[in-house]
């Protein structure tokens, strides 16, 4: 399992969602290893709050998208 996490504007068209946001969040999902959940930095920032645990993945180039982008790992525990 793997999965990625980013927050952003999308469009709903009928019962399926699409924007850059979809886009970007393919990408970092692509980026994630075996077993992890890798979000955003504005994702992080949001969810820091809560309380959540993050671990800090370096930035990445991700396919189709400008710049590099700060990764964060979900983390039960730090």
């Amino acid at each position: 399992m793997r999965a990625g996490v980013h927050v952003g504007e999308v469009e709903r068209l009928g019962t399926a969602v699409r924007g850059l946001a979809v886009h970007q969040v393919a990408r970092i999902m692509a980026a994630a290893g075996p077993d992890e959940v890798l979000v955003s930095d504005v994702t992080r920032t949001l969810a820091l709050p809560a309380g959540l645990g993050f671990a800090d993945r370096g930035r990445h180039r991700l396919e189709g998208l400008d710049g590099e982008w700060q990764l964060f790992a979900f983390v039960e525990d730090l």
